[in-house]
C-alpha cells in the first residue's frame, strides 16, 4: 500500500541562495567557526530588525542565557518569564541558579498578561528581569508591558524566537526591550538548521555577548580566561544558511499569513472553533496557525490530532504552560487574580483537566497548533481542513 503523503507542521524550505554562501565558504576555506558570514548575517540580521547590534548565537536558548548574563543574574535572583511557552525561554534562568516566577496569558494576544505581571510585582517588586516572549508569531502588548517594568526599573528580555518578521505598532518584535533574542531552529520562520541571534540597541550588550560566547577569552596573545566563557558562536556555514533564508524572509511571512488566513475562513461557520487571536497593534508572522475548541464542544483538540495523524498530516497540542511542568511545579505562578497556591497536577495531558485555571491553562486544554507548512499545496490546504470540518458534523 502506498504511504500517504506526509503534510508537516512547519519544516525547513530551503530556496538555492543557501548553498550558494554555503559554497563560497568552502571556496575559500572559511569552514572555521567564524568567518565573513557570520559577520554579514550579523549586520543583515541588524538591518532587517532596524537594531544598531546583532550577535550571531549557537541556539536561541543560548541567546536568552547569554541574555541574563549580561543583565548579571545570580543564585538566588527572581526573573519573572512567560508562562505559556516553550521551556527554553525560562530554562537559562535555572543554568544561573535564579528562580522563574511565571506570570499568566492574557486572552486578546496569549501572552503575557499585564495585570498578572503588576500582581507578580506586588508580591516581588524588585525581580532581576523579565522574559517576554511573543507567542506563535503573535506579539505581546509590549507598550503596557514596558511600562510596568520601567516604573519598577526593570530591565526586559524579549523572547522573539517565533516573532521574526512579526511587528508592533511599527516596530519589529524583539526590538522593545533590553535585549531581544531570535531563533533559527528548522522549524522556524527561516532556519539555519539550528542557530540563533542576540541584539541589544548597546554595543556594549552585544560585545559582552560575542565575548562570553568565544569562551571568554582575553585579549592576551596566550589563552587566557578572566571569566567562565561558553561555546556559543554560530558557524561561518551556518551563518550561510541564513544569510539566504533571510532573502525570503517577507515571503515566508506573507505565506504564513495566508495559511492563517484560509483556516479562518474555512473555520469561521464553526462556532466551537476559535482561531488564535491577533495583536490589532501588531502583525504578526503567523508562525503557526492555532485553534482552540469550545469546552462544551463534543470534539476534542485529541481527536482532531489523531484524525490529522491517520492521514500522515502534523499537528502539535499548545505549549503546555511552565507552572504544570513537573520540573517547575514549586514555582510561583500570577493571574490577574494574584498568586496561585494551589498544586496542579502536572502530569495532565491537553484535554484532560476539565477545571483550567488561568487563561493559559485553558488555552493549552483547548487547543492545538493546525499544520503550518509553507511548502503546503493548494490540495494539501483543502485535505486539512476537509478533515477537521468532517469532526464537527
Amino acid at each position: 500500500m502506498m504511504e500517504k503523503k506526509k503534510i508537516y507542521l512547519s519544516s525547513p524550505t530551503m530556496h538555492g541562495e543557501e548553498q550558494q554562501f554555503i559554497q563560497e565558504a568552502f571556496d575559500t576555506n572559511w569552514v572555521a567557526p567564524l568567518g565573513p558570514n557570520v559577520n554579514a548575517f550579523e549586520k543583515e540580521m541588524a538591518e532587517y530588525v532596524g537594531i544598531p547590534y546583532a550577535s550571531a548565537l549557537s541556539a536561541g536558548t543560548a541567546a536568552i542565557h547569554l541574555a541574563l548574563k549580561i543583565i548579571g543574574i545570580q543564585p538566588g535572583d527572581i526573573v519573572f518569564s512567560t508562562d505559556l511557552t516553550f521551556a527554553a525561554t525560562c530554562n537559562p534562568i535555572t543554568y544561573e541558579k535564579a528562580v522563574p516566577v511565571f506570570v499568566d496569558s492574557e486572552k486578546d494576544t496569549w501572552n503575557m498578561s499585564p495585570e498578572a505581571l503588576k500582581k507578580a510585582f506586588e508580591k516581588y517588586p524588585n525581580p532581576k528581569a523579565v522574559v517576554v516572549a511573543h507567542l506563535y508569531g503573535t506579539p505581546a502588548k509590549m507598550d503596557e508591558i514596558m511600562q510596568i517594568c520601567k516604573e519598577h526599573n526593570v530591565p526586559v528580555i524579549e523572547d522573539a524566537a517565533e516573532a521574526l518578521g512579526s511587528t508592533y505598532k511599527g516596530r519589529h518584535a524583539g526590538t522593545f526591550g533590553d535585549i531581544g533574542i531570535y531563533s533559527f531552529n528548522g522549524n522556524k520562520i527561516i532556519t539555519t538548521s539550528g542557530g540563533g541571534m542576540l541584539v541589544s540597541r548597546r554595543e556594549e550588550d552585544v560585545k559582552k555577548a560575542t565575548f562570553l560566547a568565544t569562551q571568554a577569552r582575553d585579549t592576551a596573545r596566550h589563552y587566557q580566561h578572566s571569566q567562565i566563557g561558553y561555546n556559543y558562536r554560530m558557524s561561518n556555514i551556518v551563518a550561510g544558511i541564513g544569510r539566504g533564508q533571510l532573502l525570503h524572509l517577507d515571503e515566508h511571512v506573507a505565506i504564513k499569513r495566508a495559511i492563517y488566513a484560509q483556516y479562518k475562513e474555512a473555520f469561521a461557520d464553526i462556532d466551537a472553533i476559535m482561531m488564535n487571536p491577533m495583536n490589532p497593534d501588531g502583525s504578526a508572522n503567523n508562525w503557526l496557525s492555532c485553534m482552540t475548541i469550545a469546552a462544551d464542544s463534543k470534539v476534542t483538540p485529541n481527536q482532531v490530532m489523531d484524525a490529522l495523524d491517520a492521514e500522515n498530516i502534523e499537528s502539535r497540542p499548545i505549549w503546555k504552560p511552565m507552572h504544570l511542568q513537573p520540573v517547575f511545579a514549586e514555582c510561583d505562578f500570577f493571574t490577574d487574580e494574584g498568586l496561585y497556591t494551589q498544586r496542579r497536577n502536572c502530569d495532565i495531558a491537553v484535554g484532560e483537566n476539565k477545571q483550567p485555571y488561568g487563561v493559559g491553562e485553558d488555552i493549552f486544554n483547548r487547543g492545538l497548533c493546525l499544520p503550518s507548512d509553507i511548502k503546503n499545496t493548494k490540495e494539501d490546504m483543502e485535505k486539512i481542513i476537509r478533515i477537521v470540518r468532517g469532526l464537527f458534523k
